[in-house]
């Protein structure tokens, strides 16, 4: 989570990288914390990613951890929601029905 978001800070968006982070972390995202979940859904945003399976997963996994969320990381996946229903307009994100709650933080 960390290497994407620094990435995705610097204004890079190496594809190759993102898809191999992409890869290992649907295996792994149970493992990840509100702070990484929330850092690598926004870098992926960030850099235009593609593929919206990683944002589904990473979005169902936030959603089961809301209340764990803080405001920093709610502010994020405010902008991951926004990205997504830009992107895939007719697909339902996870996080679609909090976005009021997450504009509030």
């Amino acid at each position: 989570a960390n290497t994407v978001w620094a990435f995705a800070t610097a204004g890079v968006a190496a594809r190759t990288l993102f898809g191999a982070i992409a890869s290992v972390a649907q295996r792994r995202i149970v493992e990840f914390n509100p702070q990484g979940i929330a850092n690598m859904a926004w870098a992926f945003a960030c850099a235009g990613w593609d593929r919206s399976r990683v944002f589904l997963e990473l979005g169902a996994v936030a959603a089961e951890r809301l209340v764990d969320l803080n405001e920093k990381e709610k502010s994020q996946l405010y902008l991951v929601v926004l990205y997504f229903q830009i992107e895939w307009p007719d697909l339902n994100f996870p996080l679609s029905s909090h976005l009021e709650s997450f504009k509030a933080a």
